[in-house]
């Protein structure tokens, strides 16, 4: 059996340590057998980041800019 051990907070709060600026949504998804956030960022430069970040540990794994061409 999985186990969450973040909130959603904690893993907007860890994600918006990496990349600052406004929340605009926050998923979770089930990769490979571990609970991962994915938390999509507006920045000031008007990019959006998804940041996905590990609900087990609070370890990043992924940060990758959006490309909406």
């Amino acid at each position: 059996m999985y186990r969450q051990r973040l909130t959603a907070q904690q893993a907007q709060e860890i994600a918006l340590q990496r990349i600052p600026g406004q929340i605009l949504h926050v998923d979770m998804d089930l990769e490979h057998g571990v609970f991962v956030y994915e938390v999509f960022i507006l920045t000031a430069e008007n990019r959006i980041y998804e940041v996905e970040v590990n609900a087990n540990t609070g370890n990043i794994i992924k940060i990758e800019e959006e490309d909406f061409d």
